[in-house]
This record gives C-alpha cells, structure tokens and sequence, in this order.
C-alpha cells in the first residue's frame, strides 16, 4: 500500500444545513407568541422590513417589480412575488410652501427663539372630557400620561409585606431581619430557609430571627411565612380561634385525611363522624398556598393557530387564525432608493443582505402557514369523529401516519404540532393531544385510542356508587367486556395519570361523605 497523493472524483449526495434552513426549522416549531417576538425583532434590525396592519392594509399590494428597477437591481431579470410598500409621497420643501402661501415661513414658524429669553411652550386648554394631557397631581404635561401604567401596576408579596414590616417593626435590627425573611418567601407563601441558617447568615440570634419571623406570621394574607403546610393551616386556625386540641390532632396527621383513612382520624382526634365532618371542611376552606394571591407571573393566554368549523354541507371547514400570523412586507422602494444614494460599496452590500434576509423571512412565514394548515387539516380529517361525537371516538394516531398522508418527514410534523392549537367547538386542544397510543380490540377489530380509554375509565369511576366501587381488576374486565384488551397496570397508570384515588381511597371517601350528610 503506497501513502502517494492522488486526484480522484467522487460523486456523492449530502444535505447541507445552510443557516437559512435552519432558521426556517427554527420557525416552524416556534409557537405563536415566539413567533411574534422573533418577528418584532427582526422588525427593529432589518430596515426593510414593514408589518402590515389593519388600518394600512389598503397601502399594501403583492405586485412584481417594475421592469426598470429590476433590471437595475438584479441584473436584468425581473423578481416575481415580492411584496411591495408604496412610499407616501416625500415632504413639500420649505421654499415651496412660501411660494404656494404667498408669505415668509420664519413668520409664522421662528427657527431660533429671540436671544436672552427662555423658550416658553403654550399648552392649549382641554376639551371638555379629554384628559390626555394631565400628568401627575392634575398638572398638564407635553405628552399625555399612560394611565393605564398605573392602573395596571401589580402589587407583589415581597411590597405587600414590606408595607406592613415598617409598620409593625420600629428597631432598625429587627427591620433588617425581616426584610431578610421577607426575601426568603417563596411565591406560594412559604419561608423553607432553616432558622439557624438565617441566624448565622445575618450574625444574629436564633431567638431574634424566630421573635421576627413570629411578627412577620400575623401579616396578611393570614399563613404567610409559614414553615410547612401543617404550619400554615395552624396559623389560619388561630386566627379563626379554631385551633382547639381535636383540631391540633387533625392538622398533625393530614396524611391520614389524604389516605381518606376517617376510622383512625377519628380515634385520634376524639370525635364522632359528625364533628369529623365538620372539621375536614373548616380544612377545606383554609388557603394551602396564601402567596398565589400576589403572583408576579402572569398567565399567558393560549392563541390558536388554527380554527375548525362547520360548513353548511356538514364537512369541516379548516383555517388559519390571522391573529396569531405576524404580517411583514418587504419595502423595495425604501431598498431602491438607498441603493441609488449609497455612498460606498459597504452600503451596497449591507442593503443587499437586508433584502436577502427580508424575502427569506416573508417566504419562510408564508412556508410555515401553509405547512402548519395541510397539517392540521389531516388531523381534522384522521379525527372527525373526536369532533363529531366525543373524545369516546378519538382514534389512535401517530406521526407517521400524517408524515405518509400528506407527504412530509415524520420530524417535520412534529415540529409543526409543536406549541400549536387547534380551536375546535369542542374547546381548544394542543395539536399533540390528538396523537394518541393505540390498544388493542380484544374482538380483532379497530384498535382504540388511549385517550378514548381514558375517558372510558373516568366514566365507569364517575358512575360508580359508595356501596359498589370499582377495582382495577373489575376494571379491567368491563373494558374487556367492551372489546378493549388492556392489562391492569396500565388501568392503574391511567387512573393515576387522572389524579384518581385507589378503591380503598374511593370508598372510605364515598362513605364520609354518606355519613356525614
């Protein structure tokens, strides 16, 4: 074998991931609002870039380039497709405004304010009912004040403590170990720092920090600070002056109460099934977490990107939600116009890119859209009778089965039902929740749907009675009466998945509940 360099030729077939391509990959598995935050981005650094709204949709047409200007721009050969801005037209100059008024413009518009004196504003009165120029304190300001800033303003648990901190608390010591303690809340309310942590940390003694932290656990909202959950509801107990000893007991042995095991609750607690009751429900309306009232996260709202309706013939109309799709167009005149004045090569250059990566994002979006619709409308399609009777006629669906029906990569689909929503009259459901595993039919035929078997579940539990509670093992033969051939662990992951106490649990809970009614 002789180590001699050679030229050889070889022809071969490989994918090459172009920056491009995996922007476009990028977008496609981005959800609505990502998306939107993506495009607002690439709004403030490309120069080219317009969003089409709805008062200026009358401005806007999809039209192919003049013949002149692109030949001008891309040698010759026309673009086909691009969306276009008409540019307003530019301002009147200044000389031709005097000449058109018939007078001098530094009359009625000085350039400099007379030397020596201080440049004054006019603030023009109000019209009745418009308070748009008021500032604070009723004042009138040059810009009108966002109202809606102060309106809006949340307030947290940590400022909500505070506040009540520099009342309740004089020493500047005992000031500071609060607000330390106060820091140390978490968003449910509760402090889960050990003490003498905290008393070493600050250099203080650990019975400063519990005098403080006892101060701090009589703030509203009542529970807050608490060191555990059994804490908390103490805390909310003694200030309702229920937290006699019966009480104590129940509130140290609320794993028996999650178990639904009343016979040893009772014993412990001294009482009948009566006062049982009575007490299980004082614990029901206490508050576990007192925090989640002064959340600083805020809820996003869910924004399909496609909806589903009805047509008048019975099928299934299927469309994209325009809300959720960011519009942008690319403003040739803008790129013409800065191409021509460019100074040098690196303006050229740098205006080239800029159109490059507008037309790339326009045709991404639009790419996106379309993919996002061809699947969605198979969905519907595989899953009309989920939309037509229930979530009981869901049928077992994957990603291949879309990917061959409409002739995309497995991998595409799934970045397409990614963080997408289809709203149905059904409710809005995640494109993933229509993708279920299939179980077998013990009768040979089609096989169900997993979520379908879910339901199945969740009604027979529904339906059971206090003296008839079902098992997992009885279960199991019902849905194999109904031709749904399942194993029992799997009854019990599915039970469990549904947050669906065992039958011990049920029953113990049935017949609580008959007895104390």
């Amino acid at each position: 074998m002789s180590l001699i360099p050679k030229l050889m030729l070889r022809q071969s077939q490989s994918l090459v991931m172009t920056p491009q391509l995996m922007q476009a990959i990028k977008l496609l598995q981005l959800s609505s609002l990502d998306l939107a935050a993506y495009v607002d981005k690439e709004l403030e650094q490309n120069p080219l870039l317009e969003r089409l709204d709805g008062p200026d949709a009358h401005r806007i047409e999809t039209s192919e380039r003049p013949a002149s200007e692109a030949a001008e721009h891309n040698g010759g050969e026309a673009a086909e497709g691009v969306e276009r801005w008409d540019a307003a037209p530019p301002p009147e100059s200044r000389s031709n405004i005097e000449d058109r008024l018939d007078t001098d413009f530094g009359n009625v518009f000085p350039d400099d304010p007379p030397q020596g004196a201080e440049s004054v504003k006019p603030v023009a009165s109000p019209e009745p009912g418009d308070w748009s120029g008021l500032g604070v304190g009723g004042a009138f300001s040059g810009e009108g004040a966002d109202l809606e800033a102060y309106v809006s303003e949340r307030l947290t648990l940590a400022d909500h403590l505070e506040r009540q901190l520099s009342l309740a608390v004089t020493d500047p010591t005992d000031r500071m170990i609060g607000s330390y303690l106060i820091d140390m809340v978490d968003a449910g309310g509760y402090l889960r720092e050990p003490m003498e942590m905290v008393a070493e940390r600050l250099g203080a003694s650990l019975a400063d920090v519990e005098r403080v932290l006892s101060v701090i656990q009589t703030f509203e909202p009542t529970g807050v600070a608490a060191r555990s959950l059994q804490d908390c509801l103490a805390i909310q107990l003694r200030e309702r002056d229920r937290f006699d000893p019966a009480m104590q007991a129940l509130v140290e042995n609320l794993e028996l109460a999650a178990r639904r095991d009343f016979a040893a609750l009772k014993r412990i607690c001294g009482v009948d099934d009566d006062d049982l009751a009575d007490m299980l429900a004082e614990i029901r309306r206490l508050d576990p977490k007192p925090g989640h009232a002064f959340g600083s996260e805020i809820v996003q709202p869910v924004v399909p990107d496609v909806s589903v309706r009805t047509a008048s013939d019975g099928s299934w109309i299927v469309e994209l939600v325009a809300d959720s799709l960011p519009r942008v167009l690319v403003n040739q005149s803008y790129y013409a116009k800065v191409v021509r004045t460019a100074k040098n090569e690196t303006e050229k250059t740098f205006m080239t890119e800029c159109l490059q990566t507008a037309n790339w994002l326009t045709r991404s979006l639009e790419q996106r859209a379309r993919t996002i619709l061809k699947v969605a409308t198979e969905i519907v399609r595989q899953q009309d009778g989920f939309l037509t009777h229930g979530v009981a006629h869901l049928r077992p669906l994957n990603l291949r089965m879309i990917a061959d029906a409409i002739g995309m990569h497995e991998s595409t689909v799934s970045r397409v039902t990614a963080n997408k929503y289809l709203a149905t009259p059904r409710g809005v459901f995640e494109l993933k929740y229509f993708f279920t595993a299939a179980i077998a039919n013990s009768g040979g035929g089609d096989a169900h749907s997993a979520e379908a078997v879910r339901h199945r579940i969740r009604t027979m539990i529904d339906a059971e009675s206090a003296d008839d509670v079902l098992s997992d093992d009885t279960i199991v033969k019902l849905l194999l009466d109904g031709g749904v051939e399942i194993a029992r662990r799997t009854v019990a992951k599915y039970r469990e998945s549904l947050r669906i106490p065992s039958s011990v649990q049920r029953r113990r809970e049935k017949k609580g509940a008959a007895a104390g009614s």
